[in-house]
């Protein structure tokens, strides 16, 4: 069958690759744990030297298993060009980097991933860089905060907090005007839910430790985006700071790759039954989850997202200190940051001030919703719910609540 005439959607996309002679034919790409690689004789030495980036020389430039990963990471989020590192947290850092300078401006979300907002606070004090925090949600935030020295718009549609989302057509079309480049975490959504770069956002990142992994047994990042600006990138912040991804950890990679959208599938399919059951819980105030109608911005999310991942939080009635018991009390879900496996996961904090408007200690849980079943997740927090309860002093036992049809 010719190539073009293969269905080229995400399911295709991540399955089928061309045979690769080189290696046999062998279906899974080949593991290179070389650190250097060799050359037949000087010329040919001195001619990839020329250019490291455009050669296989070193692996902290290029590893084959690495290309490889990075080739399929530009084809879902449709770019020109990926690069991959150690941690998301090392993409997020050498794209600043390479991208800004002293006296450059920033705008950011401000509910932006916590070390995000700190290592732009970094830049802030050591290299006099000027950073905004905005909210976000309305196009007329981005619009008031920019300045003649903007040179960034650092966006996370969603937010991973209260689920904020930012209009990115919008904002894509402001900062193209403006001359300001734009990127954004697009760890939540993944290419399966959400390719930014097809409207009109420059950069795209994730934390590939999340979904992309989906076994939570590795760490990596991704910047996706054009061409030149990724050879920026790599000039500047990829092999000076040396955050690479190691050829092993890209096989692990590689392998979550294949069953992405088929994962995404069932997450989808989980989150919603659980964040139905919590709306309709009398306990709850409120649940941050962008698929629900009741989200203040569901327009918008239906808009600009293909589907909906998993991770969301709810604000209960009752106080942080009573619903981390209830978190205690949960036989599936394990308390621990990150997200993206198989496996469900909760913390509790404290509601936001400017959500606060009960006078009490409200709690805000994030869950993650894994791969198991929603029926057993959603018993498993009516037990929680009556073990909490009965230690509050409440007689009446709440009934079974299940998610709407």
């Amino acid at each position: 069958m010719e190539r073009s005439s293969l269905d080229e959607q995400l399911h295709t996309k991540v399955s089928h690759d061309t045979i690769d002679r080189q290696h046999h034919g062998a279906v899974s790409i080949p593991v290179y744990s070389s650190s250097l690689f060799a050359f037949e004789d000087h010329a040919s030495f001195d001619h990839a030297m020329e250019d490291v980036l455009a050669a296989t020389v070193y692996s902290r430039g290029n590893n084959p298993t690495v290309q490889f990963l990075e080739r399929k990471i530009a084809q879902l989020e449709q770019g020109e060009k990926a690069r991959c590192f150690a941690s998301g947290m090392a993409a997020i850092a050498s794209t600043l980097h390479a991208l800004l300078g002293t006296g450059d401006h920033v705008i950011c979300v401000e509910r932006a991933y916590g070390p995000t907002r700190e290592f732009l606070g970094e830049l802030a004090t050591r290299f006099g860089i000027e950073v905004t925090y905005v909210g976000g949600s309305r196009l007329s935030d981005f619009e008031h905060a920019l300045k003649p020295n903007t040179k960034v718009i650092y966006l996370e549609s969603p937010t991973s907090g209260l689920f904020e989302l930012q209009d990115l057509a919008g904002v894509a079309k402001l900062a193209r005007q403006a001359g300001v480049i734009t990127m954004i975490d697009n760890s939540w959504a993944t290419p399966c839910f959400q390719r930014p770069l097809t409207m009109g956002i420059d950069l795209v990142l994730h934390s590939m430790t999340k979904y992309f992994s989906g076994h939570s047994d590795c760490l990596g990042g991704t910047v996706v985006g054009a061409a030149a600006l990724v050879d920026t990138i790599e000039r500047r912040g990829y092999m000076l700071l040396g955050g690479i991804m190691t050829a092993h950890t890209a096989s692990l990679m590689i392998r979550g790759l294949r069953t992405l959208p088929l994962r995404m599938e069932r997450h989808q399919k989980n989150g919603l039954a659980v964040a139905s059951y919590l709306e309709q819980h009398p306990l709850v105030n409120r649940v941050n989850h962008p698929g629900l109608r009741s989200h203040p911005q569901h327009e918008l999310a239906s808009r600009q997202l293909d589907g909906f991942s998993s991770l969301f939080s709810f604000e209960s009635k009752l106080p942080v200190n009573a619903m981390k018991r209830w978190a205690d009390a949960l036989g599936y879900f394990r308390i621990g940051v990150s997200w993206g496996g198989y496996e469900s996961l909760v913390t509790v904090g404290t509601t936001p001030p400017e959500r606060n408007t009960s006078g009490t200690n409200p709690s805000i849980i994030r869950l993650y919703i894994g791969l198991e079943d929603p029926e057993a997740l959603i018993e498993d927090m009516n037990q929680a719910w009556r073990l909490v309860l009965s230690e509050e002093g409440v007689i009446e036992e709440l009934n079974p609540i299940h998610p709407s049809s």
